[in-house]
């Protein structure tokens, strides 16, 4: 972190202080020593430790009587990313955690909101039942798998029902996207499936700054998946890309290949539709055992960590296109 500090001699030992490369300003008129600090990035529990510090360190230098401390700090520079689908059991939520991780692992700060009201499973295929807590009236993610999570199903008992109308559901997505989520830069957000209450709320509120749409290869699915690029079109939010899954199956027995869902239906929607497609990924046995155990395959090297890492690459790739 680069300093750009206006110095007065008296106070030069704070060069030596263990914060100091956050401290923009030192000042000393009379007796009166003031400091201003960068606190970017930082939470606000992190934030008044900083304070406490430099306060601390400030009211030790030679001549001070009073010690002055002001924290500055840059909004965030953050990017939520929808991750939808026109249908259930498609395996988004599956994608939207196996690309949060890929993402991390190429060096991004990532958060993931599950805001799949009706049916949260991301705790479960993170492998986290950590509550998060609450600071200053805003919630604070939970950090599981090198990411940042935020969950209903962490604020619920496990198997309660969510009976829950359009505003409700949307309040609570606002609770989850208004969270603490520090220097997080890229945030994904779990959506349920379909095109209602908390999708238009997420636009509203956020307005990501594209969509990834997951569909199987089958043309129920796609006929949905159509539906979902057309609502992220009308709202305004670019589709970054279509991702099919479940595509093709190996069985472990005899090897043969097989298409239980059909092939390459997902990449000719796309070309017709007009967005990229990002890849497809197999119906795989291990994937859906990782899922449960709680280890997405994500966060290890192998086919299936590639895999996902190749889509997450895409990803970035798209989502700077819409940028420029």
């Amino acid at each position: 972190m680069a300093r750009h500090m206006i110095t007065d001699e008296p106070l030069s030992g704070l060069d030596e202080v263990a914060d100091a490369e956050r401290i923009r300003s030192k000042r000393l008129v009379g007796d009166v020593a003031t400091v201003v600090a960068d606190a970017s990035g930082l939470n606000d529990t992190e934030r008044s430790a900083l304070e406490a510090r430099l306060r601390e360190a400030v009211a030790a230098q030679p001549g001070v009587r009073e010690a002055r401390v002001a924290l500055t700090a840059s909004k965030p520079g953050r990017t939520f990313i929808a991750i939808g689908s026109g249908k259930g059991g498609v395996g988004k939520s599956t994608l939207a955690a196996n690309l949060a991780i890929a993402l991390a692992r190429m060096g991004k700060k990532v958060g993931i909101v599950d805001a799949d009201i009706y049916g949260p499973s991301q705790p479960t295929l993170l492998g986290t039942t950590e509550k998060p807590h609450a600071e200053n009236d805003k919630l604070v993610p939970v950090e599981v798998q090198g990411i940042r999570l935020l969950s209903v199903g962490q604020l619920v008992s496990a198997g309660q029902a969510l009976a829950w109308r359009g505003p409700m559901a949307s309040g609570a997505l606002n609770q989850l996207i208004e969270g603490n989520w520090g220097d997080t830069e890229l945030i994904l957000v779990d959506l349920p499936p379909g095109t209602g209450d908390v999708q238009l709320s997420l636009v509203q509120k956020s307005r990501p700054a594209g969509a990834v749409i997951v569909s199987t290869p089958q043309d129920l699915s796609l006929i949905d998946a159509t539906r979902a690029v057309d609502l992220f079109g009308k709202t305004g939010v670019p589709v970054l890309g279509v991702i099919e899954n479940m595509a093709g199956y190996q069985c472990p027995h005899c090897g043969e290949n097989s298409d239980p869902f059909g092939h390459g239906g997902a990449e000719a929607s796309a070309s017709k539709l007009g967005v990229p497609f990002l890849g497809r990924l197999p119906l795989s046995a291990s994937l859906r055992a990782a899922s449960d155990a709680g280890t997405p395959p994500a966060a290890s090297d192998g086919p299936a960590g590639d895999a996902f890492a190749e889509i997450a690459r895409r990803v970035l790739a798209e989502l700077e296109k819409v940028a420029t």
